[in-house]
């Protein structure tokens, strides 16, 4: 009973840690345990409604159950999920609760859910950008690649140019919006300057002004608070409780298991009676039983024989290898090997001082606030404020880091287009008659 009231607490925190539109019921997951039909539709929604929200999709809730059934199938693809059952569901959602729930489970170790979505929709208060200088995370392999070009892909170059317009014309309008709010933003900031109680700051943000222009909202905005606090609450009670979570999930892979193996045993129980109590429908059924168990020795012979022949090359390899070793030991090898060991030693740890991380690197969302050179003077509050240094990064920093990044990828811009030139040069000399003039 102690463990039972313990389970429905974590699966409690876990329900309620999730956002409020999403949020299922406790007994769905309890239901979808032992494969109920009931919880399958309510499961097929709240994965609909956490991918849409992962994927910064819009969603609604007059969307039918075929295209929610599509989008969750593609979507738990695309993030490499690889159980073949829950592709197999039926696309009505009249059944599947329990490989649901594993999906469910899945997505919530394998993305960080909870984190994500508990970050996603925070309350924001203040002005905030998002702000990332990090270098790519794709590893060289996979960046010096360059994709074989077949005659069988061959898309329309038009097509490709028109892609390409359509782009740089919403990069432009996105660059143009962006800008429009950058000066919106610097009015506001510039015009509240001195008007904050924290001397950090200095300066309104757009939430707080839009409470002073019209006070009717703060009660909105604290129920959103509100809210945000009981799911933060939930989300640390969660982490308290996961590892119960884990644990029940462990005893519904092992029924899950179970049932499998009680199918398969069952189904090849019913072949086999129905082997035996049926009679041979061919008169020449027994011939080629004999046929099939001769064919069986003489495979099981030819498997011997095979293995005593590995064996035996196996042998003779291995007293190879041990003579070449000794030559090579007279020839000096050792020698030569443990310099080309110190210079890979050498070559990796440069290669670990460049891939450590950089403590100046700005990644994440981060609060925009205005520094006047000449700071409005904050006469008035009496308010005690904290002078514990604040970790910042100024704009300045942040476009000299961009720039430089900006520049490396041209250089790697330059250098893939000349290894496509190249590439094409050596598909134009195997076509006859064909002239390629460069642009």
């Amino acid at each position: 009973q102690r463990r039972g009231r313990v389970l429905s607490d974590a699966v409690g925190a876990l329900c309620r840690a999730l956002p409020p539109r999403v949020r299922p019921v406790p007994d769905t997951l309890r239901r979808a345990k032992f494969d109920r039909p009931q919880a399958s539709l309510d499961l097929w929604r709240l994965l609909y409604t956490l991918l849409k929200q992962v994927h910064r999709d819009k969603w609604t809730e007059s969307d039918t159950i075929d295209h929610q059934i599509r989008f969750v199938k593609s979507a738990l693809w695309y993030h490499g999920y690889g159980r073949p059952a829950l592709y197999q569901l039926p696309s009505d959602g009249s059944a599947g609760s329990r490989e649901l729930l594993l999906a469910f489970s899945w997505l919530l170790q394998k993305l960080s859910l909870l984190e994500k979505l508990l970050a996603r929709n925070r309350v924001k208060t203040g002005d905030e950008i998002s702000v990332c200088t990090c270098d790519d995370d794709l590893p060289n392999s996979q960046k010096s690649a360059t994709p074989e070009c077949g005659l069988e892909d061959r898309v329309d170059i038009r097509y490709l140019q028109w892609l390409n317009g359509r782009l740089r014309f919403q990069w432009r309008s996105l660059h143009a919006q962006q800008q429009e709010q950058c000066k919106l933003l610097h009015k506001i900031h510039l015009l509240t300057s001195g008007s904050h109680v924290d001397q950090n700051l200095g300066h309104l943000s757009v939430t707080e002004m839009d409470l002073i222009r019209q006070p009717e909202n703060y009660n909105q905005l604290l129920q959103l608070l509100e809210s945000e606090t009981m799911q933060l609450e939930a989300f640390q009670e969660w982490k308290q409780l996961e590892p119960v979570y884990w644990q029940w999930m462990e005893t519904v892979l092992d029924s899950v298991i179970e049932e499998g193996n009680t199918c398969e045993s069952q189904d090849a129980h019913v072949q086999q009676s129905r082997l035996e109590k049926e009679p041979p429908c061919c008169p020449w059924a027994d011939s080629l039983t004999g046929q099939i168990k001769s064919l069986s020795r003489d495979l099981m012979t030819l498997h011997d024989h095979l293995h005593e022949l590995v064996t035996h090359r196996r042998a003779a390899w291995c007293e190879k290898v041990k003579t070449r070793k000794e030559e090579l030991q007279k020839e000096g090898f050792p020698a030569t090997a443990r310099q080309i060991q110190e210079t890979v030693e050498l070559k990796l740890l440069d290669l670990t001082h460049l891939c450590a991380p950089n403590k100046n690197k700005a990644h994440g969302s981060c609060r925009l606030v205005f520094r006047n050179k000449h700071p409005t003077s904050r006469k008035g509050f009496s308010r005690s404020v904290s002078k514990e240094p604040v970790s910042t990064v100024s704009a300045t920093q942040v476009i000299r880091e961009l720039k430089m990044r900006e520049a490396s990828l041209e250089r790697e811009l330059k250098q893939l287009q000349e290894e496509c030139r190249q590439r094409l040069d050596e598909i134009a000399e195997g076509l006859d008659g064909v002239i390629c003039i460069s642009p």
